[in-house]
């Protein structure tokens, strides 16, 4: 054999692996790809019933809040039917018994700013204090908040009434506001947000120029704790808003109900001798009750967008 001919063999031979592992590369890729593709429908399927699953319940609501009474009890519950309706149940809604939805709806709205604004600026300072300040007890005060987070709050309502009774606050807005100052879980998220979102590096600079420890936590620190505020703002915001049980023992004056004790007291009046039967107001005010909810996380969301953004550039 020629030296010619030996060289193209060797060549032939360095190539065949080489081709043949490029095959395989090529095969493993298209096998890859159609797993890929195939958990990609599947996740799409899952989150597409999950969506469904999510909007129904809206979706009824909306539906049967276009209805009058009568349409409401004879008609299939997922669709329209008869007349649409639905300003002239919202205008009933707002009218009905002098107007005390619109009574129960500020109620609502003064127990959300005072007891779920004030819960989040507690828990903001006690987080931040504890997240950025030694002193002796700190561990016990961790036990403490972690404990409290693990206790429902039903457990609490009936000691809470039998204190606020003794003290005379019952059937009064404080009844419903105090409590809902407390969060310890919102205490607990800031804390632990504090510690990397607040850097010590910017702390120690603001005291090296002479700021409080009141002004650096205004002027920066509340900043730098935004979406981790936003957070916890709204979860108080839904819990105060939604809040049931502890409204109805604590109340007994119709004017000073919120919402989901008002709503579910006309849902009542259907079983009582005489009662009237107003379902379909029930349906519309708790349409009309649910707004304020979307429009806030709709407003707020973008806070946490600028606080993702905002992390994604740290180093």
């Amino acid at each position: 054999m020629s030296t010619t001919d030996q060289t193209q063999t060797t060549a032939e031979k360095a190539k065949a692996p080489r081709m043949s592992r490029y095959t395989s590369e090529k095969k493993a890729g298209k096998s890859n790809q159609g797993l890929h593709t195939k958990k990609s429908i599947i996740l799409t399927i899952v989150m597409g019933a999950l969506l469904i699953y999510s909007l129904l319940p809206l979706f009824w609501l909306f539906v049967n809040s276009t209805k009058t009474q009568a349409e409401l009890l004879n008609s299939f519950g997922l669709w329209f039917s008869g007349d649409f309706a639905l300003w002239d149940n919202i205008v009933a809604t707002l009218t009905y018994n002098d107007g005390v939805f619109v009574r129960w709806f500020g109620n609502t709205v003064l127990y959300v700013v005072v007891g779920a604004g004030g819960a989040t600026f507690l828990a903001a300072l006690g987080g931040y204090g504890l997240a950025k300040f030694n002193f002796p007890g700190k561990k016990a005060v961790f036990a403490v908040v972690l404990g409290a987070v693990a206790i429902p709050g039903t457990a609490l309502a009936v000691p809470t009434f039998l204190m606020f009774s003794q003290m005379g606050l019952t059937n009064t807005p404080w009844a419903v506001i105090l409590p809902s100052l407390i969060s310890p879980f919102g205490l607990y998220l800031i804390w632990t947000y504090a510690m990397d979102a607040v850097p010590t590096e910017v702390l120690e600079a603001a005291r090296m120029d002479g700021s409080g420890e009141f002004r650096t936590f205004f002027t920066i620190s509340l900043k730098l704790l935004a979406p981790g505020l936003v957070t916890v703002l709204l979860f108080t915001l839904v819990a105060t808003w939604n809040n049931y049980f502890l409204p109805l023992i604590m109340l007994s004056e119709p004017t000073w109900y919120p919402l989901t004790v008002g709503l579910k007291q006309w849902n009542m009046q259907a079983q009582t001798v005489g009662g009237d039967v107003i379902y379909n107001l029930v349906i519309t005010g708790s349409l009309l009750t649910i707004v304020p909810i979307v429009v806030a996380f709709l407003f707020l969301q973008r806070y946490w967008q600028s606080g993702l953004a905002a992390g994604s550039v740290k180093a």
